[in-house]
């Protein structure tokens, strides 16, 4: 529980995918990819992911 792991795309594409994650931790997950869409310049990409339907993953691609 309240794993999140970041992938860094070869094309500069930050990939984030999280399994469970407490209510507490998802507020700060949330405000972590507000503030990497910030910095990156875009807006994130939210999926939900099938195996669960707690479980998503966001792609936030760099500004071109």
């Amino acid at each position: 529980m309240d794993e999140i792991a970041v992938e860094i795309l070869e094309d500069g594409t930050i990939k984030i995918t999280t399994d469970q994650v407490s209510t507490a931790n998802h507020i700060n997950a949330d405000r972590m990819l507000k503030q990497l869409a910030v910095l990156m310049g875009t807006a994130p990409q939210t999926q939900k992911r099938k195996q669960a339907q707690t479980r998503a993953k966001a792609v936030i691609k760099r500004k071109q």
